[in-house]
């Protein structure tokens, strides 16, 4: 990627990113498709300024949905989730 502004999209605010926030000290984030796990790992650790232990990624299937009688598709994304050392938070998340 070209800039660290583009490989961290947003974060993903659900239930189960806030459980996995109290369990592990892990977040999630929507990143660009393009986007390796050196790319994610430095983005978040130059942009938040914390200290990354570990990333994983995956992509979340788009859902099909039906716009009155045409059938349509969500696009795919990918997922990462970055654990964090102890300590380290994020303020995006709000937590």
């Amino acid at each position: 990627m070209k800039y660290l502004e583009d490989v961290l999209i947003s974060p993903v605010i659900s239930e189960k990113s806030y459980d996995r926030i109290s369990d592990s000290n892990a977040y999630t984030f929507f990143v660009h498709s393009d986007a390796n796990k050196p790319e994610i790992k430095r983005a978040a650790q130059e942009l938040f300024d914390v200290e990354v232990l570990s990333v994983n990624t995956m992509y979340r299937k788009g859902k099909k949905k039906r716009f009155g009688y045409i059938l349509g598709q969500q696009s795919t994304k990918k997922i990462a989730i970055i654990t964090l050392q102890e300590g380290d938070t994020i303020e995006a998340f709000g937590v």
